[in-house]
């Protein structure tokens, strides 16, 4: 497809998904918000007409955009956001937070922008330690279960290690994966950002301008505040990802620091159940020793995991203590099964 007639078919489709939203928003301010994005792209769908006369005036939305219409009947758009970023709309941002009364505080400068959009630095930690909870409750009850088949202490480090290595590179594999995959996203989502602004800017400024509106601000200080904004080419564009598409550039992230990561806080929590092991334990001590281990850290980790769900520090730790045992409980009993079925 051509270059104008491709652009002329993304902004149909766009009014056409636009309107869809429109009629799943049960909020009477982000429903009118999204016609007017529909009537904004049916505008520049007839530029790009003019441009080529020769583009046929018919629209069939393609089966995705039609996938993503039926869903819209029976899922809320703001839980349809990735879906519908996917499909390059604007202004979803009104869905990263709960919407702003009219005395919110609107940016007024480039530096303002993507403060409520900005991750927070204890994400990392956050991640860091339920990282680590994955790899000790899969490794001790990978552990305990195969000890429960009767097999020697020699045996159930090497079982152990492999258990480590295997999950620890899954995870990071994974990582890797998840986070390209966004990285290229929100590259590709930037990119067609980019050039849409250069092509027709006061478009744009008008968009950025309607979901101020949207928050609460009135549409003349909206229009005022969106053109201040997007005076500036060294910060248009970041304003843009930021506002339109609710992207913060700044957290893209690297697929490679990811990987790593993922892999180290696996890596440390699986080998907290070997530990006894490597300390010359053997047998039923050895045994003994990871189960308990295992439970100290599993309470551990569920004091931490509290700091960010709020709960107190004891029930935290000891609901984590017992869905660990829990899960060390079950494999012990399928790994004591399988020993003696296998024996006879």
């Amino acid at each position: 497809m051509p270059g104008a007639a491709q652009s002329w078919y993304h902004e149909k489709e766009s009014a056409w998904l636009y309107r869809a939203v429109a009629a799943a928003e049960p909020d009477p301010s982000r429903r009118a918000l999204f016609l007017k994005l529909a009537a904004a792209a049916e505008e520049q769908a007839a530029c790009w007409r003019r441009v080529d006369p020769a583009i046929p005036d018919r629209f069939s939305p393609a089966l995705r955009a039609r996938v993503v219409s039926r869903l819209l009947r029976r899922i809320q758009p703001r839980h349809l956001r990735p879906v519908l970023a996917a499909m390059k709309l604007r202004g979803l941002s009104v869905y990263t937070g709960p919407r702003a009364p009219a005395s919110h505080d609107t940016p007024t400068s480039a530096s303002e922008v993507g403060g409520r959009h900005s991750s927070l630095g204890g994400n990392n930690l956050r991640a860091a330690v339920f990282g680590a909870s994955d790899g000790l409750v899969s490794n001790a009850a990978l552990v305990m279960g195969v000890a429960a088949a009767g097999v020697s202490s020699d045996a159930l480090l090497v079982t152990g290690t492999a258990g480590l290595l295997a999950g620890a590179l899954s995870m990071a594999a994974g990582e890797y994966v998840s986070v390209r995959s966004q990285r290229e996203f929100y590259e590709y989502q930037i990119a067609l950002e980019r050039e849409e602004l250069a092509a027709y800017p006061e478009e744009e400024a008008e968009e950025l301008a309607l979901i101020y509106n949207a928050r609460g601000l009135e549409m003349d200080e909206a229009r005022r505040i969106s053109k201040t904004m997007l005076a500036n080419p060294d910060h248009a564009l970041e304003v843009l990802a930021r506002e339109e598409l609710g992207l913060n550039p700044d957290d893209l992230g690297s697929p490679i620091r990811a990987a790593w990561s993922s892999f180290g806080a696996f890596a440390v929590g699986a080998a907290i159940p070997l530990v006894p092991f490597f300390t010359g334990l053997t047998g039923n001590q050895a045994i003994y020793g990871a189960a308990a281990v295992t439970v100290c850290a599993l309470f551990g980790i569920g004091v931490l995991l509290s700091l960010f769900t709020g709960h107190s520090a004891l029930r935290g730790g000891l609901r984590l203590m017992l869905i660990g045992s829990g899960a060390g409980v079950a494999a012990w009993a399928v790994g004591k099964l399988l020993g003696a079925t296998l024996s006879t």
